[in-house]
């Protein structure tokens, strides 16, 4: 509706019961979430029988990255 022209981003956003802050979102990545997926499937190759516990304390406590257990 906005891009056509025929309805302003309020109209629209209150006729599909959109917020206009949660139209306007847009997510910040950071470029840690790339180093995190590296390092992972990197440990995962290497220790093909880990889950996610090893996976998640051997970066955290070995190699003293400190990422929390909702980023990795």
């Amino acid at each position: 509706m906005v891009r056509s022209g025929r309805r302003s981003i309020k109209l629209a956003c209150l006729a599909f019961r959109v917020s206009l802050t949660c139209y306007r979102y847009q997510p910040r990545l950071a470029p840690e979430n790339a180093e995190i997926a590296n390092k992972l499937v990197q440990l995962t190759y290497n220790q093909r029988n880990w889950g996610f516990g090893l996976c998640f304390l051997y970066p955290r406590n070995v190699k003293g990255y400190r990422w929390n257990h909702k980023r990795v």
